[in-house]
């Protein structure tokens, strides 16, 4: 391999944004079981002193909330990690556990209650900790606990407000959510206080029986911090050197552990700031200070010290949060996208010898977009890595390792990326939970087992519409032993998903609308379920068949704003350019109005895809405001790199024949929307520094021979409230978007709960 690694990083990141042009990687994405058996995925490994039945590491995919105000895991907790050792994973790790309590102001909440479950803190915490292990192991899984060492920079700043704290860092760096805050340099008489709380947590962590400890020193948290130029431009001192802070952490550890205890290490191999913003690293205030980011030889040089000091197995990427969909890659970017990020690190201990202190190759997780068996088959196969790590596909479905290994890929809930139920809940003051599996993190709410939840008076049940909550509900009711009829008008599942998977980008959602019509097709064979596509009905019908119960998930409508001009002809609707991308064939200049996710996607289509030349215009001072904030940093990126002008504070005022003519506000504040390395805080998060934008605004005329429309849709409630006035059933239901329209997230777990209650 090149050993040029920064311009080969650059490379790659650089081919991120148009991957999709490639057949080939687009097949590695969609599921498929070409490779099958999976002898390598379901080989043991040694690392240390323990065996680890497969190859099968679940990314430490969060416990924040998950836990008692004290910091005790709770039996939510533990019965969501159990879940996935259920399923067949062979190393658990848990989220983040902090080991700097009284140091970094914000990981816990006023008085002194817990957002994440503490360690050696207070022996009340212990017995949850045991009694995890003891289950995890019962599944013949071994289980890692993470720890870190703060959240330094990236953490929330509510601290200031809350405690009169300020956040702490490596040296004074921005507050990421809130630049204008500054975060303390940290003392060296705190920074070794907290190495020896890990070093208690390590030990205490193999006391109740956790078969590791793994440091979370990655993504610009506080262990990153220290051990980053880019953060750490500490002159004097022990820390002052930037290897220092990491290094002594894994000491302590192995000094108050033996040799025998695992390590793992989290890293990323470059923060990629410099690749990925280039000259804006200078001009930016935001980034002027990171610019002495670690290089690759560096880390790589970092990595082997770490060996040295007792660390036995990594897991490597690229990233941070100022680029935050590197470490956290939305449905937009490629699978496996670090698999030669974890290459570059095997090959270099192999030709470099480096070996752990048990005398063993040091083995290399590979992490990104790895749902797919045959990719990470594959993966393994051809020594890229030798384990990989699946974070959110085990969010999705925990049960992945069994059905992999049974040759069921076809039956394996698939990821859609979206992310609104991992990270975005996080955001949002929420636990874990996803979008595509309504018992993620409710698993100590709804055991997996049918034979109490089987239903004892069966009812006759129609639901009408086959989107996400239809399915769910059809099928949770059906495997319950109810007798379900599915209606939908179209001819197969999926309901808006359907254009939603238009674009190559979105194989995820691809992915997702597959196995909703594969389970359709399962159900029906196994249960009493009837589905009939191509169907419309009437509540005229629905109350003649005697259904005794009707739930109705008949979506939205994609109604046109009310513009000057909106009635002409080259004004279409985004959805029907989805479903038919011939309608935009012969048009170049093209106007999207609405800056959600569903205008964006569409402006990425046309512009990636189609080669066409973009204006996006919102009202709003933020594109895609509530979007997550990774799939909403990567797509302005991509759009900024491919030209699409982005107008926010903008509002039309008429369309003409081949011309919008809009105003847009010019004032100082209105925020720059390309800015992709700055999240948008919640609205119940004010931020006090905030400068208020005034009234400037100036009209434009904007080229356009074609407009497409992509303000939303409105719930279409008709049928529900046809049926109730008529008494249709004697119990009638309204879920998904034809409730509310929002997100895949909130229609499944509607669907779930419904079809659950019948």
């Amino acid at each position: 391999m090149n050993k040029n690694y920064q311009s080969y990083l650059k490379e790659l990141i650089e081919s991120f944004d148009a991957w999709f042009e490639s057949s080939e990687k687009i097949k590695e994405g969609l599921m498929s079981s070409d490779l099958y058996p999976y002898k390598n995925i379901f080989s043991p490994i040694q690392v240390n002193s323990i065996r680890i039945k497969n190859r099968i590491v679940m990314g430490p995919m969060g416990n924040i909330f998950m836990c008692d105000e004290t910091g005790r895991p709770n039996n939510k907790m533990i019965a969501y990690f159990s879940e996935r050792a259920k399923g067949g994973t062979g190393l658990i790790t848990t989220g983040l556990v902090p080991v700097c309590y009284g140091i970094d102001p914000s990981v816990d909440d006023t008085d002194n209650l817990s957002m994440f479950p503490k360690i050696g803190e207070h022996r009340s915490d212990y017995a949850g900790w045991k009694v995890l292990s003891e289950r995890v192991h019962s599944y013949g899984s071994k289980i890692f606990i993470q720890l870190t060492a703060g959240l330094g920079r990236v953490g929330p700043p509510e601290c200031l407000v809350k405690k009169m704290k300020l956040p702490v860092s490596a040296s004074w760096n921005p507050n990421f959510y809130i630049p204008e805050i500054p975060c303390v340099r940290m003392s060296d008489r705190r920074c070794y206080k907290i190495i020896k709380n890990a070093g208690q947590a390590a030990i205490d962590a193999r006391e109740l029986l956790l078969d590791g400890v793994y440091l979370h020193g990655h993504e610009g948290y506080l262990l990153e911090q220290m051990t980053n130029p880019a953060f750490n431009r500490r002159k004097l001192g022990k820390f002052s050197d930037w290897q220092a802070f990491g290094v002594e952490m894994v000491k302590e550890m192995r000094d108050r552990c033996g040799k025998a205890f695992p390590i793992m290490y989290r890293i990323d191999l470059s923060l990629a700031l410099n690749e990925t913003y280039g000259d804006r690293m200078t001009t930016s205030r935001s980034f002027k200070k990171f610019c002495n980011e670690r290089t690759i030889e560096m880390t790589l040089d970092y990595m082997s010290n770490l060996v040295r000091a007792g660390v036995d197995l990594f897991d490597v990427d690229l990233g941070c949060y100022d680029n935050w969909w590197l470490p956290h890659p939305p449905s937009t970017m490629p699978a496996g996208c670090f698999l030669l990020i974890a290459k570059i690190v095997k090959d270099y201990f192999r030709e470099h010898r480096i070996i752990s202190n048990a005398g063993l190759e040091v083995p290399v997780v590979a992490v990104g977009k790895l749902g797919n068996p045959d990719l990470a088959e594959k993966a393994l196969r051809d020594g890229w890595c030798d384990m990989v790590m699946l974070a959110r596909p085990l969010l999705a479905d925990p049960y992945w390792p069994a059905k992999a290994y049974a040759g069921k890929v076809d039956e394996i809930i698939p990821c859609i990326g979206d992310q609104e139920g991992c990270l975005n809940e996080l955001t949002h003051g929420g636990h874990l939970q996803c979008s595509v599996n309504p018992r993620t993190s409710f698993e100590d709410v709804f055991p997996d087992d049918e034979k109490t939840t089987r239903t004892v008076s069966p009812k006759k049940v129609a639901v009408i519409g086959a989107g996400p909550a239809g399915v769910t509900c059809a099928t949770t009711a059906a495997r319950r032993g109810h007798n379900v009829t599915l209606f939908e008008q179209s001819h197969r599942a999926g309901g808006a998903l359907i254009a939603g998977s238009v674009h190559s980008a979105k194989f995820d959602v691809k992915n997702y609308v597959e196995y909703l019509n594969g389970e359709l097709k399962r159900c029906e064979k196994q249960c009493t379920l009837n589905v009939r596509f191509d169907t419309k009905v009437t509540p005229t019908l629905l109350k003649e068949s005697k259904f005794d119960t009707i739930v109705t998930c008949t979506g939205g409508i994609y109604e046109m704003p009310c513009i000057e001009g909106i009635s002409l002809p080259h004004v279409k609707r985004a959805i029907d350019i989805l479903l038919k991308p011939a309608l935009a064939e012969k048009e170049k200049n093209i106007v999207v109005i609405g800056g959600g996710t569903i205008g964006c996607e569409v402006a990425h289509f046309l512009a990636y895809e189609m080669d066409k030349n973009i204006t996006v215009i919102e009202v709003l001072p933020y594109l895609m405001k509530h979007t997550v904030t990774a799939n909403r940093a990567q797509l302005i990126y991509a759009l900024h790199k491919k030209g699409v002008k982005l107008m926010n504070c903008t509002r039309v005022k008429r369309i003409e024949n081949d011309t919008v003519i809009a105003l847009q506000n010019l004032h100082k504040n209105v925020p720059d929307p390309y800015n992709s390395w700055r999240p948008v805080l919640p609205e119940n998060i004010p931020n006090p520094l905030a400068k208020k934008i005034k009234d400037e605004e100036m009209e434009l005329a904007l080229p356009a021979e074609l407009v497409i429309i992509a303000t939303g849709a409105t719930s279409d409630d008709s049928l529900y409230e046809e049926c109730i006035s008529i008494n249709a059933a004697p119990e009638i239901h309204n879920i998904g978007d034809s409730f509310e329209t929002g997100k895949v997230f909130e229609a499944t777990k509607a669907g779930f709960a419904i079809g659950r209650m019948l």
